[in-house]
């Protein structure tokens, strides 16, 4: 299994939970995902990422195949580029 985070950090005035919600349309919508989670800071200190994507994927090949993703390419991929000031990932076998 493969671990899959994402931190972000959004433009100042991004709806952050329409944000969320878009990362979240992911389930059901890219098959690779076995799991997803996001979550969005609260202690907004200084060296905070706004919202967290984390997802599980069954390996590196999964991971690969969900890069590519029609949706996640198209409608997430594009939202987060729109939104983002920087994000740094982290990817992992469990």
């Amino acid at each position: 299994m493969i671990k899959h985070i994402v931190c972000f950090k959004l433009k100042e005035g991004t709806d952050v939970e329409k944000t969320k919600e878009i990362l979240l349309s992911m389930k059901g919508k890219v098959p690779e995902i076995k799991d997803i989670e996001v979550g969005v800071d609260f202690l907004h200190s200084e060296r905070s990422y706004d919202i967290i994507l984390q997802i599980t994927l069954e390996n590196e090949a999964a991971l690969t195949d969900y890069q590519n993703d029609e949706y996640h390419c198209s409608v997430v991929k594009k939202h987060m580029h729109a939104v983002r000031t920087g994000s740094i990932a982290v990817d992992y076998e469990l």
